[in-house]
């Protein structure tokens, strides 16, 4: 079979993280669903998703496709029953196009409109239907990961310097981890590959530190957590994902969160996560057009890539931020954000796309990345459709 992980109706539901991605490239546990479906098949999958975002993510089409729900997390039941899936069949539960294996090369709109002998899978299935369904189930999907990964393994070994408590605790190769507290009787630690963990750190599982992450010292680190790769975290979080490459090196509090890629989170920044009255928390909706009831007490921050905030940012109980917004001032800004967005509670204007664009050039240049054409035309298209979150921009100018 030949594996195409595909965009489905669903997807803007997760904007502003899928802005910039399609829904199998976001990160929960230790690995991105797309490469969660890549261990388990044991081969490549190539990606369907939204025109703008083709150049970067590209199909790879053959005499017999088996599309995949991007939305989806595999489990055994589910992998065994699309591993069974003949030619011209398709799995389905609900209005939700599980997976179709065709002879067809299908575009989005005909994978989940042209199915042909559609079969109602009966069995629970795991799906990824709203931005906090992330840090909610981040929890389970580190335990998952952890031992898909580890599975037949050895893991290296750590210094005497470290305080180990439980046996749930996987270290790869050329991680350096000094005078750290790791406790993993609620859940596994897996620390990937050449990170860091400095001094004083300290770690409760289940958490995931992944290739090339750093934890600054002191850093207290609660359970259901994930630094994604070259993330430098500090400070208090909790519940919270971090895509990768994305930084919160000071102290100041986050849980209950997702924080996508190339964000920087400045000093003593602080984003609630319950509110005052302990009602359950509503987040913007991109599809809905308004706030809905998350059904959840906890909701911190969901934040897109490219977005900053300022030294003592103080974010509101389910705030949502958009792509490339620069947030700064004191007291708390509102709690939807449009994507290119600057400044804060006394105001916003417009960030223009020529600066945003310098800036994320200069950021991904301390990574040895480059802000290509790709993705500056990535950018150039979420500027463009967000305009109409941005109700300011007929009264002020650019910055």
């Amino acid at each position: 079979m030949n594996i195409i992980l595909f965009d489905d109706h669903g997807r803007n539901d997760l904007l502003p993280l899928c802005y910039t991605r399609p829904c199998g490239d976001m990160r929960l546990g230790i690995l991105t669903i797309q490469e969660k479906w890549q261990h388990h098949l044991s081969q490549r999958t190539s990606w369907l998703t939204q025109d703008y975002l083709k150049t970067k993510y590209t199909t790879t089409y053959t005499k017999d496709n088996t599309y995949i729900n991007g939305r989806l997390l595999p489990d055994e039941n589910v992998l065994s029953a699309i591993k069974n899936l003949t030619l011209e069949h398709a799995l389905v539960q609900g209005d939700i196009v599980l997976a179709y294996r065709t002879a067809k090369n299908l575009d989005l709109e005909a994978v989940e409109q042209e199915l042909e002998h559609p079969t109602q899978y009966a069995d629970e299935v795991s799906t990824i239907n709203f931005c906090y369904d992330i840090f909610s189930k981040n929890g389970t999907e580190i335990e998952k990961d952890f031992a898909l990964l580890t599975k037949g393994r050895i893991s290296a070994s750590l210094s005497s310097t470290n305080t180990v408590i439980g046996d749930q605790l996987f270290v790869e190769e050329g991680a350096e981890v000094e005078a750290a507290i790791l406790n993993t009787t609620k859940g596994p630690i897996y620390i990937g590959k050449n990170s860091t963990i400095m001094e004083g750190a300290m770690i409760r599982g289940p958490h995931a530190l992944c290739e090339g992450a750093t934890i600054k010292m002191g850093a207290k680190i609660y359970g259901d957590s994930t630094i994604g790769p070259q993330c430098k975290v500090g400070g208090e979080v909790s519940n919270t994902v971090f895509f990768s490459n994305s930084n919160k090196g000071h102290d100041g509090f986050i849980g209950n969160s997702v924080v996508g890629e190339w964000c920087n989170l400045g000093a003593d920044t602080n984003s609630s996560n319950l509110k005052n009255n302990y009602a359950f928390v509503k987040l913007w909706n991109y599809t809905k057009k308004r706030f809905i009831n998350t059904e959840l007490q906890f909701c911190g921050l969901i934040m897109g890539d490219h977005s900053k905030c300022g030294i003592n940012t103080m974010f509101n109980t389910g705030t949502v931020v958009g792509v490339s917004a620069n947030i700064f001032g004191a007291s708390f800004p509102r709690n939807f954000i449009p994507s290119f967005t600057w400044g804060g509670a006394t105001g916003f204007a417009t960030y223009s796309l020529n600066k945003a664009y310098e800036t994320a050039r200069i950021v991904m240049l301390r990574r040895n990345q480059e802000l290509n054409e790709i993705e500056k035309d990535i950018l150039a298209h979420v500027h463009a459709t967000s305009s109409e979150h941005r109700i300011w921009e007929k009264q002020t100018s650019q910055i």
